[in-house]
């Protein structure tokens, strides 16, 4: 009598294979060169930086320091100067020593109010998926270098419960830390898409601010500059009043 093991009847299942982590370091930067390419193929057909009211500044060196500088920067580059202002604005997520508020700023002043909204928004989230994809790929070693021990250990449970709902919050409130947000979420348990729609959104409000102070200092429009930089510093300040019962809530949520 020929008797079978129960292992002979059962087939074996295969672990699911992962794909080596170079091949998908190799996948991801092909994608950004390619998204880099695709933005410098499209941009002649995008809007070019406005004319001036005023006069020139013809030294590069204003080129943080001065409105006119970066607009004479951009326009310098021709029909490049949109796919140079999107990955300046990327640039700014991921560089933290480049003033975020200076490049919301000149996306208004220089493309005007919507066509610097909307390409603040595209550089932002280009800016953010990368800082996403740095921290998932090096880890938390690299954003504990990148990020400050004070941020870490006061938001260190959004990388153990990142709800989406709270993370839009931290996106849209003013004064916080965006680009050092999307680091920590980089090493959490959301998913690349949720934080995608999370960061875009949360940030698009402020984005619209900025590019709305642009767009009324280049008009010479100073009173509607003038009020509307009142009504972000009362916002502001109501935020740093308040910020610590919100993060309270925020945890226990």
């Amino acid at each position: 009598m020929q008797s079978q093991s129960s292992t002979d009847s059962v087939p074996l299942k295969r672990a699911p294979s992962r794909i080596p982590r170079s091949r998908m370091l190799l996948h991801r930067c092909l994608v950004l060169l390619g998204l880099v390419a695709l933005l410098f193929v499209v941009s002649p057909y995008l809007p070019s930086p406005l004319p001036m009211i005023g006069g020139e500044v013809a030294s590069a060196t204003a080129f943080y320091h001065s409105k006119e500088g970066v607009r004479t920067f951009l326009q310098s580059l021709g029909p490049y100067s949109t796919a140079a202002f999107i990955l300046l604005q990327a640039g700014q997520v991921v560089l933290s020593p480049i003033p975020g508020e200076l490049t919301g700023i000149v996306g208004g002043y220089v493309y005007g109010v919507w066509f610097g909204f909307i390409l603040s928004t595209l550089g932002l989230t280009l800016g953010s998926w990368l800082v996403f994809e740095l921290a998932r790929i090096l880890g938390r070693p690299f954003v504990e270098r990148v990020v400050s021990k004070r941020l870490l250990d006061r938001f260190d449970f959004l990388s153990k419960e990142s709800g989406a709902v709270v993370c839009f919050v931290l996106f849209a409130f003013p004064g916080f830390p965006k680009d050092a947000l999307s680091y920590l979420l980089g090493v959490s348990r959301m998913r690349f898409g949720i934080f995608m729609v999370v960061s875009t959104f949360g940030r698009m409000p402020g984005t619209y601010v900025l590019s709305l102070q642009g767009a009324t200092l280049r008009n010479e429009d100073y009173f509607t500059a003038a009020a509307v930089a009142l009504a972000c510093g009362f916002l502001l300040l109501i935020a740093y009043l308040f910020r610590e019962r919100l993060f309270r809530r925020l945890r226990r949520s």
